[in-house]
């Protein structure tokens, strides 16, 4: 069997992080300046600020047990799928780290029109995911993948779905 050439250490993640970052960026500047009419409602704004230090404290967390803890670069290197820690919870837990921060920018700024971004950046992570690295990832790993998949959400951290008999 020939040796398969490992996957990107970065795979999309500089184009998907630029991205979401960039919309974000563009999204908070907008909004500062005030070139965008703003949506606020009294009422949510504790726990929209309360649910946004949700979502950046867990990206944080996300990031560091997918990037540090699990060592990724190292079993990108050895062409090894890891499924475990933060892969048990989401397939793509450090572009779901920059998602998850980047929703909490988004809560922060108090102002509900911007909430408008948020299911594009799990839209757009599909959109690329599905036509790169998963198609690479399914040819490398097969059946293996697939059920890995079957289990595990590709964009949002939730506990994996029990294996199927």
């Amino acid at each position: 069997m020939a040796h398969k050439q490992p996957m990107s250490q970065y795979g999309i993640g500089p184009f998907y992080s630029a991205a979401i970052i960039g919309l974000t960026a563009a999204g908070l500047i907008a909004n500062h300046m005030g070139m965008l009419p703003v949506i606020r409602l009294p009422l949510l704004v504790l726990p929209a600020k309360l649910f946004a230090g949700f979502c950046l404290i867990s990206a944080v967390l996300l990031w560091f047990n997918a990037a540090v803890t699990m060592n990724i670069r190292k079993h990108i290197r050895e062409n090894e799928l890891v499924t475990t820690g933060a892969y048990a919870w989401v397939r793509n837990p450090i572009y779901s780290a920059f998602m998850l921060a980047m929703w909490g920018l988004l809560l922060w700024s108090e102002n509900l029109l911007l909430l408008l971004l948020a299911p594009v950046y799990p839209f757009l992570m599909t959109l690329l995911l599905k036509r790169t690295e998963e198609v690479w990832l399914a040819e490398r790993y097969g059946s293996k993948y697939q059920d890995y998949c079957r289990q595990v959400n590709r964009c949002i951290p939730c506990p994996p779905r029990k294996k199927e008999p």
